[in-house]
């Protein structure tokens, strides 16, 4: 039976190219069409093979950058030049979207100062005075924690996906067997709060066949929407560690 999963937190094509430009250590300003809309198609495609709702704005800004990139590739026409010696430059393909990406990264980051002053004000408590130094704890512990987001869940997938090498189907005919995703995630429910500790999110993946880590993948989806588990990242693109919200 066909499974498709609609996660709010995809926030558009725009936090994805941003995203994969921050990945990248790119430089806004001069984007490299053909590398950025290379790792663009990836992300579109680990979306579909993962049965992700894609919405069409991101097949749209797909097309967008092919478009760019095609652009780009032409001749570049020589300077022309006015009557009073002035240059008139050929208008770069990348500058409209360039632009957009700036105004949409000042937008995200006005919205992370304020995520930040309302988690500062969600710790301010108007009650008689008391022993405040485990909230203090905590908080510092918050504020040392990367947010990890579902483009990193997608970039996680894709290293894994490199590293288990996919078993070749077999010579042999063997009988194939569906994971319903409930029950895939009632045992990593299970797994996770039976440790003292977060899972790396790898360890998540232990049979290398296709079927089982789209499975495994759909039910940790599942799980972090139902706010399920936690999702946690020491520094920027290292390992993802997930640990359950409960233990046993």
């Amino acid at each position: 039976m066909e499974y498709n999963v609609k996660i709010d937190s995809f926030e558009g094509p725009l936090d994805l190219l941003l995203h994969l430009i921050n990945r990248l250590e790119i430089d806004i300003y001069d984007i490299p069409v053909a590398n950025i809309t290379e790792q663009y198609m990836l992300y579109i495609q680990t979306m579909s093979e993962m049965k992700l709702d894609i919405a069409s704005e991101y097949l749209v800004m797909a097309a967008t950058l092919l478009a760019i990139k095609s652009k780009m590739l032409l001749p570049k026409q020589e300077e022309l030049y006015d009557e009073d010696l002035e240059i008139e430059f050929e208008e770069d393909p990348r500058e409209e979207l360039m632009n957009r990406l700036i105004e949409y990264r000042k937008y995200k980051s006005a919205a992370e100062d304020l995520k930040i002053l309302e988690e500062e004000r969600s710790h301010v408590f108007t009650k008689p005075p008391s022993d405040m130094g485990e909230l203090a704890d905590e908080k510092e512990a918050v504020q040392h924690k990367i947010d990890v987001n579902l483009y990193d869940m997608l970039g996680a997938l894709q290293k894994l996906m490199r590293r288990k090498k996919l078993q070749k189907p077999l010579t042999t005919k063997i009988a194939r067997q569906e994971i319903p995703i409930e029950r895939r995630m009632e045992e990593i429910l299970l797994e996770l709060k039976s440790l003292n500790r977060p899972k790396n999110f790898f360890e998540l993946f232990p049979v290398p066949i296709r079927e089982h880590i789209v499975v495994t993948f759909l039910a940790i989806l599942e799980l972090l929407k139902n706010n399920l588990i936690i999702l946690e990242q020491d520094n920027n693109f290292s390992d993802i560690f997930v640990s359950s919200k409960e233990r046993i």
